[in-house]
Order: structure tokens, then sequence, then C-alpha cells
């Protein structure tokens, strides 16, 4: 795994989002700062708890100008039933072939209960408005995740 770092420029991307439409990266380059953030398995306890926390914070990572997509190798129908359930209010992006995870660098070897196999790691990127990482997200728990993304935008304003 060659994790992306900051001051590394973002791996552009297109993927379907939950309605299986087409969301592009690029799109937002330039207008708002883009947090990524890949997650295993959609609809599993600490990935919902995450998403709620996201969820719950929506309005002040807007008063941040912040977009958020959430990322995993789950097919477009989960992920909107995972919307649908938690009622989320953010896009959650389908990355079947796990490309954009590679590009990103959160595809690996992983362990879980003594079996070995290649999976997404838990990390999460913010992208600034010039398109390049300016924070990665990897010392956190699925239940603060969001506190710790509102820490950093506090400090990055002030």
């Amino acid at each position: 795994m060659n994790t992306l770092s900051v001051g590394d420029a973002a791996p552009q991307f297109t993927l379907l989002d939950e309605n299986e439409n087409a969301v592009n990266l690029a799109d937002y380059i330039g207008k708002k700062l883009v947090l990524v953030y890949f997650y295993p398995k959609a609809m599993t306890p600490g990935c919902t708890v995450q998403a709620q926390g996201l969820r719950d914070s929506k309005s002040a990572l807007d008063n941040e100008n912040v977009v958020v997509f959430g990322i995993s190798p789950d097919a477009p129908k989960r992920l909107k039933k995972f919307c649908e359930r938690d009622e989320l209010n953010f896009t959650l992006l389908s990355d079947e072939d796990h490309k954009v995870a590679d590009d990103f660098g959160v595809w690996g070897l992983k362990k879980f209960m003594g079996k070995e196999y290649d999976g997404i790691h838990r990390l999460s990127f913010l992208i600034g408005l010039d398109g390049k990482i300016i924070h990665v997200f990897d010392k956190f728990k699925t239940k603060n995740h969001h506190d710790v993304v509102l820490e950093v935008l506090k400090e990055l304003n002030s």
C-alpha cells in the first residue's frame, strides 16, 4: 500500500453514486473542499456509526464549504439502501473494482480474526480547492471521525 500524503495531487475519478449517477471529483475542485472517506462495507456497525456522525455534522461541514464523499466497494443498490436506512445526507460512491481505493493507496492486506484478505483501509482525505491533499485522517475511531475532521477544519481556518 502506497498511501497518498499531504501535498499530493488527489487522483481524479468518476464513480457512480447511490442513485447510479456519475460523480466526477473534477467538478468540485476550485469550488469546495472535498472530504473523501474510504470505508470497508455499507451497513456494517463501524461504517454505520462513522456515516451517522458525518450525517449529523452536515451543517457544520457545509459552513466550512466541505462536500463529503464516502467511498466503498459496495454496489450502488447497497449504497442506496444504506442512505435510505440511515437517512444519510451526503453522497456515497461505488468503487466496485477498487481502482480509486488503489489510486489513493487505501486498498491492501488486512487482518481480521486471524484471517488475511485484501480490502479497504479506513482512511480519509481532505482535498483543497487546488486539488491537492491538505490532510490525511488516519488516526480516529469511527465514533469520533466527524469530530476529528471538524477540529482539523477549525485549525486550518485559524
